[in-house]
């Protein structure tokens, strides 16, 4: 009897260790708000993208290129560099932005970066795999009137449970041709967390 407890009593506290360290996991909105750690979040980054790109169409410099060169501008959205103290992905916040300039429709985007060296040598692939009819053409690029570049910035102040972060980002809008500055955004964010 006693050594049919023994295994018993152990396969009983396994199996209600094991069930005490289940997982749940649960499908929510992706728009919905969450914060969890108080690190940069995708909320974070998409409010930001949006109250840019608010400011940024809210300026008047994209009206006055229109007027002068009769023509829409086009943009080429840079690097935004992280010197935070966190890890952020800043690829996701530039998609923001990216989708956030293609909605509002006043103004022209182009590929960068990698991307459209992709595209250049696609393009240069059928040079020699597609027909001549349907190849697409060398020298028919949209050139890009400004670029967009930034920042993600941070301080963390904390003491005890008690922590401040702030986050700053900056974005700078600078005309291509002549090195001058167009349009200087800025959004804050400040989270506090008690641990």
């Amino acid at each position: 009897m006693k050594f049919f407890f023994k295994p018993c009593l152990i396969a009983l506290l396994a199996t209600i260790t094991l069930a005490g360290c289940s997982r749940t996991v649960k499908r929510i909105d992706p728009s919905s708000q969450t914060d969890l750690s108080g690190r940069w979040n995708d909320t974070d980054s998409r409010l930001t993208a949006t109250a840019m790109i608010e400011q940024m169409f809210g300026n008047r410099w994209a009206v006055v290129f229109e007027q002068r060169h009769q023509k829409k501008p086009v943009i080429i959205v840079g690097l935004v560099y992280n010197k935070s103290h966190e890890h952020i992905s800043t690829e996701t916040f530039i998609r923001d932005l990216e989708r956030a300039i293609i909605s509002n429709g006043s103004i022209r985007l182009v590929e960068a970066g990698d991307r459209r060296e992709e595209l250049r040598r696609e393009r240069s692939d059928q040079q020699d795999f597609a027909s001549l009819e349907t190849a697409k053409k060398w020298g028919r690029e949209l050139g890009a009137d400004f670029m967009l570049q930034g920042t993600v910035n941070s301080i963390v102040d904390g003491y005890k449970r008690n922590q401040a972060v702030y986050y700053q980002i900056d974005l700078i809008l600078t005309n291509i041709e002549t090195n001058e500055r167009v349009w200087m955004g800025n959004k804050e964010i400040k989270k506090m967390i008690r641990n």
